[in-house]
């Protein structure tokens, strides 16, 4: 028996590309949807929609209706090990459920790393992180 995951990785590199290829625009060409709960606090990457984890299946059906035309939607939390993952892939049994008839597909992603691996390299690049505090990163 195959299983096959309903998102894809993408690394930081293809992220940060993403967001800097203009003229993409956050909420139209593509979604950050970071679901860290207090670890939100200290910076997180522009434009990222904070849907924390310990809420999100009261709040995952607003999400689809909010992102149902984004063509690209990324999930992260702080190492996109566990909440992550599990947020996108909640994100996408409700979507299939709420828009089964929904074509083109919208992508979906898990951020490699989570915000600790973006944030390491991409910490001093106010077009990719805002609200950085090294204090609740080193």
């Amino acid at each position: 028996m195959s299983f096959s995951l309903p998102f894809k990785y993408i690394t930081a590199d293809e992220l940060a590309q993403m967001i800097k290829s203009k003229p993409a625009s956050a909420l139209k060409d593509y979604a950050v949807v970071d679901v860290r709960d207090s670890d939100f606090t200290g910076g997180n990457i522009v434009s990222a929609l904070n849907y924390p984890s310990d809420t999100f299946h009261a709040t995952v059906d607003e999400l689809v209706k909010k992102l149902e035309p984004v063509p690209k939607v990324v999930f992260h939390c702080a190492l996109s090990q566990a909440r992550g993952p599990k947020a996108a892939r909640i994100y996408a049994e409700t979507r299939s459920h709420q828009l089964p008839d929904q074509t083109p597909t919208q992508e979906i992603f898990v951020l490699r790393d989570g915000f600790s691996g973006f944030q390491s390299k991409y910490r001093h690049d106010p077009e990719l992180i805002e609200k950085f505090n090294k204090y609740y990163h080193d």
